[in-house]
């Protein structure tokens, strides 16, 4: 079976586990948007995608998704940056992603919106939240959370829509259920000390291993990339 043939077969499998999980949960599943994570894997497999009807993807690394953006310009994708930002490449992802899912510090959010302003550019962004306190993920602290997500609400030219997280990988999907349900309990606990709902509509939780487990939970935003492209290569932390 050629390349396009299989993604496009796996991505048919991933938007059909998406809808039973959706009325599982009586949720629409056309209210949940699926990122396709294309980190490590070339254009042509990106093209792929979008020829099975894929419009949305996710990439980790600055420089890789730039390279992309480029070269996939004709198509007009909505590109998520969904990895860790370094305060030194926020002007570089606040002129190219439409998305910034991984805003985890005052300063981080400061130098987007300049750079945003700079480049007159509106990004989309979330608040990711650290809520497993693991030495190798990111985010901001939930009792700082709120911090952020008001200094965000006055951010000039950036669009905030809610808050992100990056769980314990599971051994079962089901140890991810806990983490899910806690940043929808952020969230919720964010909305009744006053701030609009209407800016925390989105939830971006769940990977391949557990986003059906993320949609119960109330993931508006599922984060999906060896279920649809198939297992990558490791890959040495952006510089």
């Amino acid at each position: 079976m050629p390349p396009s043939a299989v993604v496009a077969e796996q991505l048919d499998a991933v938007r059909r586990r998406l809808s039973a999980a959706a009325h599982r949960a009586h949720r629409q599943p056309e209210d949940i948007q699926l990122v396709a994570v294309s980190k490590t894997f070339g254009p042509d497999l990106v093209r792929d995608a979008v020829a099975a009807g894929q419009r949305r993807f996710g990439e980790n690394r600055v420089q890789e998704g730039l390279d992309k953006i480029d070269a996939l310009r004709d198509l007009g994708l909505d590109w998520h940056l969904i990895g860790h930002l370094q305060s030194n490449k926020a002007r570089k992802a606040a002129e190219a992603f439409a998305w910034i899912e991984s805003v985890d510090s005052l300063d981080l959010l400061k130098k987007l919106d300049q750079a945003a302003v700079a480049a007159g550019t509106r990004p989309t962004i979330l608040v990711q939240v650290d809520l497993a306190h693991e030495a190798t993920k990111f985010g901001a602290d939930e009792r700082e959370a709120g911090d952020l997500v008001r200094a965000a609400l006055d951010a000039r030219t950036l669009t905030l829509a809610g808050l992100m997280t990056v769980p314990p990988f599971p051994t079962d999907p089901e140890d991810s259920r806990p983490w899910f349900r806690r940043l929808r309990e952020v969230r919720d606990g964010l909305v009744a000390s006053g701030v609009p709902a209407s800016r925390l509509t989105q939830l971006s939780m769940g990977m391949s291993h557990d986003f059906e487990v993320a949609i119960e939970e109330g993931a508006t935003i599922v984060r999906v990339g060896t279920a649809i492209f198939g297992r990558r290569a490791r890959v040495p932390a952006e510089e």
